[in-house]
């Protein structure tokens, strides 16, 4: 893959983005799996889901995350959560528009959702994640249990409910129409490991080829 960046592992007990340790292993690894021809070819399967060679090249510059990566990326932060920290449990992105009752003549709502949470106790978990995506456009909704808050990440900086109090320009930003996926993923990531949201635009690129890696080896660094 022409301009790879060099990809980074995180030093210990850090996972501050510019805190990483050089491996051409892991840059070889993403470019061989982007270099495959078949677009249909499965990478990497998990969590009851599979993501093939044309869903990982979203995740090249300038590409789309598509739903696929978001729900197996988000489907990662939540398993690490399992290992101690906080309890985090994510719904994919299907959920929002079933929740607003988009398409199929449903009315949404409740009623529309309530068998989605059948096998999980919600309230014993920390933060919910909503992954919101909004025509062209992902964000990112928390639900914290903890401090009874609802908030929303918008990496254009829009806002999306009257009671969200999170002042949005205080958050990382995106500086194009293509990366909202990857802020909405990383804003989940940081979240849940009780980071500050100290990222910015030009983390992307590096954060691109490090999601690659994460998915094909179903682990975050």
């Amino acid at each position: 893959v022409a301009g790879l960046l060099r990809l980074r592992r995180p030093v210990k007990n850090s996972y501050q983005h510019s805190q990483y340790e050089d491996t051409q292993e892991m840059a070889a690894e993403v470019s061989s799996a982007l270099s495959q021809r078949d677009p249909n070819l499965v990478l990497s399967a998990a969590f009851k889901l599979r993501i093939t060679q044309r869903d990982l090249a979203t995740l090249q510059e300038g590409g789309w995350l598509n739903d696929e990566v978001i729900n197996f990326y988000l489907s990662l932060v939540m398993d690490r959560s399992s290992g101690g920290g906080l309890r985090v449990y994510s719904f994919s992105t299907f959920f929002f528009p079933k929740l607003q009752g988009l398409g199929g003549g449903q009315s949404g709502g409740h009623a529309a959702v309530k068998r989605w949470t059948k096998a999980v106790d919600l309230f014993l978990c920390d933060l919910i994640l909503v992954p919101l995506h909004l025509g062209v456009h992902w964000a990112l909704a928390v639900i914290d249990l903890k401090s009874k808050t609802v908030k929303t990440y918008d990496s254009m900086g829009q806002r999306h409910d009257d009671v969200c109090k999170l002042l949005l320009w205080e958050i990382p930003q995106q500086k194009n129409g293509s990366d909202c996926g990857v802020f909405a993923c990383k804003y989940a990531d940081y979240i849940a490991r009780e980071r500050p949201l100290t990222f910015k635009q030009c983390h992307v690129p590096l954060f691109r080829k490090l999601m690659i890696w994460e998915i094909l080896h179903q682990k975050l660094l």
